[in-house]
């Protein structure tokens, strides 16, 4: 069946960007989100609006929820029984959890959609505000080949890198691990701005050869501007880079893998938070630096 109405919860600072591509994409997508001016903003970039997650699913042939944690995407798709999405859908549908979520409540969310006749996938991305405005992220998927296969399409119109990386739970096991490299990569080049700007070394020459070097990376060039330029609007905030080092320490535990440095940059992620830069953009942990050098501007 050509999947062609999408039921989108969830319209923030990714959620929104990627339910506006999916109607330049042809796809007929009704949004709902808690701040109504958000779901405006969907209307206004040619999609309908709902008035709730209920009516925003009704009809739909796939769902997609863009949520901040992992209660919220059980409290929308599971609710207390009955109210919940899945329990709402007729079966064939497909649910795509696109949020950053635990792995175990992503399996958790699979068995439920199974015993509905629902497929359901985790399908977290990965490219920031940016890479949702230009339909450019990385989408790491869990969940069954040929439910992924299915919903393929709706996918391609949101990323570029699109990959099938296992059952149920793997794709935010993937998202885990990615969190994990830009959380220390990012402290690295924290740490590496400091250090330069304390030698007198002009760091705009210095990030642009080392951008061409083995120390080059996404990260590098995506946010070294902004912490340049001490601009840290969020395009992805300390409050979830927060939320995610705890997913990937948990599941360290439980696996019992050692992440020595990965545990070092969730508690510096942790601190900056406590220190009330929580609505920043994940960047702020050269603030951290600075401090910790005594090289604060303030």
């Amino acid at each position: 069946m050509a999947m062609t109405a999408i039921g989108f919860i969830g319209l923030g600072v990714m959620g929104g960007p990627m339910a506006a591509n999916l109607v330049k994409a042809g796809f007929e997508v009704t949004g709902y989100n808690r701040s109504p001016e958000k779901t405006q903003r969907l209307v206004a970039a040619g999609g309908r609006g709902a008035a709730s997650a209920a009516e925003a699913v009704e009809g739909a042939d796939v769902v997609i929820t863009m949520l901040p944690d992992s209660p919220d995407v059980e409290s929308v798709l599971l609710g207390s029984g009955d109210d919940g999405v899945i329990a709402r859908l007729a079966a064939g549908t497909t649910v795509v959890d696109m949020s950053t979520i635990r792995p175990d409540v992503a399996r958790s969310l699979a068995a439920a959609g199974a015993q509905r006749g629902v497929g359901v996938l985790d399908a977290p991305v990965s490219g920031g505000e940016q890479g949702a405005i230009d339909a450019t992220l990385s989408v790491m998927a869990g969940g069954d080949a040929a439910t992924f296969e299915a919903a393929r399409p709706v996918l391609d119109a949101v990323g570029k890198t699109i990959v099938h990386v296992g059952p149920a739970g793997a794709g935010q096991t993937v998202k885990a691990a990615n969190q994990l490299i830009v959380g220390g990569t990012l402290q690295l080049v924290a740490e590496a701005l400091v250090f330069l700007d304390a030698h007198g070394v002009d760091r705009a020459r210095a990030v642009e050869v080392l951008a061409g070097g083995l120390a080059g990376s996404a990260v590098l060039d995506r946010k070294a501007p902004a912490m340049l330029a001490a601009n840290f609007r969020p395009g992805f905030r300390v409050d979830l880079h927060h939320k995610d080092l705890g997913i990937v320490t948990a599941a360290a535990r439980e696996a019992g893998v050692a992440i020595p440095v990965g545990a070092l940059v969730a508690t510096l992620m942790g601190s900056l938070r406590a220190q009330g830069h929580g609505d920043h953009d994940h960047g702020a942990l050269l603030l951290q630096v600075e401090r910790l050098s005594g090289r604060a501007s303030a």
